[in-house]
Formats: structure tokens, sequence, C-alpha cells
């Protein structure tokens, strides 16, 4: 089975979404990302790069080295 799962959907009027039909099992913990397309590209990449510089600056960021990002590469690639 995937870890990852991509889908569109819209908030109702209510301001809910539902997903639907997910391939993943009952009680599965997910994480949830949430893109709103709507926006012009460059709101998109500016938002992007706010995310990354805020991840970037997480103390967790400071530990990772180029050879750990390599090796989680080479782990996702082996993996397809």
């Amino acid at each position: 089975m995937n870890n990852a799962y991509k889908t569109y959907a819209e908030i109702d009027v209510s301001g809910r979404m539902v997903l639907e039909g997910l391939p993943f099992p009952k009680g599965a913990l997910l994480e949830v990302l949430i893109v709103d397309q709507s926006r012009q590209p460059n709101e998109r990449a500016t938002s992007w790069q706010a995310l990354m510089r805020h991840v970037q600056d997480l103390p967790q960021s400071k530990d990772i080295s180029e050879e750990d990002i390599a090796r989680e590469i080479d782990h996702v690639r082996g993996a397809r």
C-alpha cells in the first residue's frame, strides 16, 4: 500500500470537507496537508517558501546532514 494519496475536494457551504474512498485502513492515523489550489501560482510559491523557511528553522532541522538527506532519498527511491 502507498503511504501517500493525492485527491482534490471542495469545501461545502458549512466549511467542511468530506473525503471518501481513501485507500487506508479504518483507524489509520493520517497526516493532512491542505493546499488552496484557487490561489495564483506566485501566491502558492510564496506560501511554500514561507513553509520551507519555517521547517528549516525548526530545531530538529539543524541536526540533519546532507548525508542524511541523500540516504533518505536513496531509501525512498529504492522502495518504488
